[in-house]
């Protein structure tokens, strides 16, 4: 059942509605989170550009994996999409239209336009992949000759968050689907011969307890940035995080109102630096030196080159600026190298000392007091 809708602006000689509120459970504030700043930086650099491939985030439990993820899906600005469609199409982007849409732009119909706050998927550990891709109505299709596609979890996120707890213990081949799906922004589903293909662009979040395993070396490479947190020691903070948290369960209302300007700006920051990231240059002799620092970590592949590269960019425009500078790489190069140094399934992760180390090496830089 669609929910009701209401006529808010014309662009363009079409329309575009709002979902009528719905009382929706409060979701804490992203802006009012303590602590985690590499969680948070990671979060949100992936939001500016979905294509530096997700994060995976390792942790202690009770951390606020959670609920930093579901903070962050709320803070997004809300997206148009065209109404009653279940891949969320962008009315205007080919690359982010399902078929059907898309063959009625091209033919010129008029379609109406609602604005949605982005999804937020949370995948449970049990789902199958015909849960997670969707599945074809065999006889349907045969009977009626008619691709009759029941969409998964992957047309519900499309231009969302995907998010996977526990993602060590979810099956290989599933982690796989995923992971394809996030690196090529499409989901195909075949059976019998018969093929469905739909857009599935959206950050994937994985987390997880390393006292549980890791992720195989060869699929937590897939990952484009790897967050390390941990539990706050320091009193004060505890205290502090512990108070607010108090706080929020007593009155969400009053806790939101206190937060709404942080959130405003923050969202039109992201705004911007959507915006911006076009714009944003890297000089080509911080790009080699990048590939310089791969190459001597040893690093398979060059996902790490391409990741590195485009997560200082995001960086920069995040921060306001057009051009990258050797402090955005030194702020993102752990976050994109230090789960590629893994060659042993048996070996623990590096916390970040090696990528440091040959960081400062390449770039002439003095070691950093953290």
């Amino acid at each position: 059942m669609s929910p009701t809708a209401n006529v808010i602006s014309t662009e363009n000689g079409r329309s575009v509605h709002t979902a009528a509120a719905v009382r929706q459970r409060p979701v804490f504030p992203f802006t009012a989170i303590v602590g985690q700043e590499e969680m948070k930086l990671a979060l949100l650099l992936n939001v500016i550009d979905p294509k530096i491939g997700g994060v995976m985030i390792m942790g202690d439990r009770g951390t606020g994996k959670t609920t930093t993820i579901r903070a962050l899906a709320d803070l997004l600005p809300e997206i148009e999409v065209v109404a009653d469609d279940p891949f969320n199409s962008h009315p205007s982007d080919p690359e982010l239209m399902g078929d059907e849409v898309r063959q009625q732009v091209a033919q010129g119909v008029d379609l109406p336009i609602v604005l949605k706050k982005v999804p937020m998927v949370d995948l449970p550990l049990g789902a199958t992949e015909d849960r997670v891709c969707g599945t074809i109505d065999i006889e349907k299709a045969l009977s009626e000759g008619v691709k009759a596609f029941e969409p998964g979890l992957l047309a519900k996120v499309n231009r969302g968050i995907l998010y996977v707890d526990e993602v060590n213990l979810l099956d290989d081949h599933l982690v796989d689907v995923l992971l394809d799906s996030a690196a090529s922004g499409w989901n195909t589903v075949e059976r019998e011969g018969i093929s469905v293909r739909h857009p599935a662009r959206f950050v994937l979040v994985g987390s997880g307890n390393p006292e549980e395993g890791e992720l195989r070396p060869q699929l937590l490479d897939r990952f484009g940035m790897h967050a390390e947190i941990h539990t706050v020691k320091e009193p004060a903070l505890r205290v502090q995080i512990v108070e607010q948290r108090t706080e929020f369960d007593q009155d969400p209302q009053a806790f939101l109102e206190r937060y709404q300007a942080q959130q405003n700006e923050m969202r039109q920051k992201l705004v911007d630096a959507q915006a911006r990231l076009r714009q944003v240059v890297i000089d080509p002799d911080l790009r080699v030196k990048i590939s310089q620092v791969c190459a001597d970590l040893d690093v398979d592949g060059l996902r790490g080159d391409i990741v590195t590269n485009r997560a200082a960019k995001a960086l920069a425009a995040l921060e306001g600026r057009t051009e990258v500078t050797v402090s955005d790489i030194r702020r993102v190069v752990t976050l994109c190298l230090r789960h590629r140094l893994r060659k042993d399934p048996l070996e623990s992760i590096d916390s970040g000392y090696k990528v440091e180390k040959v960081f400062n090496q390449v770039f002439g830089e003095a070691p950093t007091d953290t």
